[in-house]
């Protein structure tokens, strides 16, 4: 298939000089946006119907689903690692070879999630207690919603795989379809299976499960029908299933290293008071959604960086690198003020336990004046995706960790500075990233970082 017949979808444009893909930063972020956002969309409406009925069921979703959401973000490497793979494989005007790449992922997505979800099944209630600071009314609560909510990871594995592969191929808007369907579905169930139900934390984890089998549905016809049409193999490759393996090494320590900083904040807080865990569970989902929202540049510019490299493009690599950074400066910029303007009105949406909306008013400028700076972090992160250099990228994040996150978080736990304290563990954290991954991006050596898509 010649690059011709395999290049950019309806909407892209071409600039004179090589052929340079010059598809806007915005148009490529929208639908990224759309499917970043829905997932933790849904989870701060979760969060919202779940605070209402108190203070400890609250806490015990911040538990349980932080668990979840915890190994779930520890193998998001099946979106990304996936999105680089394809990319440069679609950037040399191998479609199939992109599509392909999917196929591989999804049978890891599969098999993973199958043995998490057994594993989750039989060290829920350790885990829970452990996170919660002991037995009793939160503990239990988490584990019960952990036990009904984690056999949906198998589908949610296989939802990642299959944004990698579409994302990588420039096809951003189907998933977008795929996506609302299952947080729709989500939407409308928690409420009803939570209160008209009278299920509780049961009725969330209902409503989480049935939304994740519908977007994952979606996932799996679109790539039947890409196979069909196409011809491609449908079987497992071990080469192939090694090689993803190897790239997803580093993503996958990388995102651990992310998932431990959190756990041992989120234990922290535990130890803090209920208060103090509901207004951490609060914050934290504004963050992860924030995080996710500022995200869709770093899915752009991961797809352009693949596909320029893949083509043989450094210079219009370095050029998505400098746009990128300014989209994600600008837009943070923005939801600082936002989250400012709007600090009487949110807290409030979440609960009206006094307590919580006490301490949330405490973390709330933390929150704030960090997004410029993780605009900028997020996008250069996406950069270095695209380019294949997550080596560097891990030692990063492990560096900001091991120096600025983990420490501050433990000191404030024993020092008694609560809330405040983990959330300038959080701050550093965010400033050393911008350094490290400002440096890189500033020199050369990201544009040879290794394809990997041998395999």
């Amino acid at each position: 298939m010649t690059r011709r017949s395999s290049g950019p979808r309806r909407g892209a444009v071409r600039s004179r000089r090589s052929g340079e893909d010059t598809r806007s930063i915005p148009s490529l972020a929208a639908p990224a946006l759309v499917v970043l956002a829905a997932e933790p969309l849904y989870l701060l409406v979760d969060t919202a119907v779940v605070g209402h009925l108190g203070g400890v069921p609250l806490a015990g979703l911040a538990v349980g689903g932080g668990l979840l959401g915890y190994v779930a973000a520890l193998l998001n490497f099946l979106a990304y690692g996936t999105t680089a793979r394809a990319a440069r494989r679609a950037g040399a005007g191998d479609r199939a070879g992109a599509v392909a790449e999917g196929v591989q992922a999804t049978w890891l997505a599969a098999g993973l999630g199958i043995v998490l979800a057994l594993a989750f099944q039989v060290l829920a209630g350790p885990l829970t207690r452990a996170l919660a600071g002991g037995a009793g009314a939160v503990a239990a609560g988490a584990e019960q919603w952990l036990r009904v909510a984690s056999p949906g990871l198998p589908l949610l594995l296989v939802a990642l795989a299959g944004n990698g592969w579409l994302r990588g191929v420039q096809d951003l808007r189907r998933p977008v379809g795929y996506v609302l369907a299952g947080s729709l579905a989500s939407l409308v169930l928690c409420p009803l299976l939570v209160h008209a139900a009278g299920l509780g934390l049961v009725g969330s984890a209902l409503a989480n499960l049935a939304g994740q089998t519908v977007s994952a549905t979606c996932f799996g016809r679109a790539l039947v029908r890409e196979l069909r049409r196409q011809d491609i193999p449908w079987r497992p490759r071990w080469s192939s299933l090694r090689a993803q393996l190897v790239l997803g090494r580093d993503l996958l320590l990388r995102a651990a290293v992310l998932q431990l900083a959190f756990a041992a904040a989120a234990a922290v807080v535990a130890r803090s008071g209920t208060a103090e865990l509901g207004a951490h569970q609060v914050a934290l989902q504004l963050w992860l959604f924030l995080a996710l929202v500022l995200d869709a540049y770093a899915i752009a510019a991961q797809t352009l960086v693949g596909h320029a490299l893949g083509a043989g493009r450094p210079d219009a690599a370095r050029r998505t690198a400098r746009r990128v950074s300014a989209w994600g400066l600008g837009t943070g910029i923005v939801v600082a003020a936002a989250l400012l303007a709007l600090r009487p009105v949110l807290p409030p949406l979440f609960t009206d336990d006094p307590a919580v909306l006490a301490e949330a008013a405490v973390v709330w400028w933390f929150l704030a004046l960090m997004q410029p700076l993780a605009g900028v972090v997020f996008a250069l992160d996406g950069v270095l995706m695209g380019a294949g250099d997550v080596a560097y990228l891990r030692t990063v994040t492990l560096g900001s960790a091991a120096v600025g996150f983990v420490p501050l978080s433990l000191l404030s736990g024993r020092l008694g500075w609560g809330l405040a304290g983990v959330w300038s563990g959080l701050t550093l954290f965010i400033v050393l990233r911008l350094v490290g991954v400002g440096v890189r991006v500033a020199g050369d050596r990201w544009l040879q970082a290794p394809a990997r898509v041998t395999g």
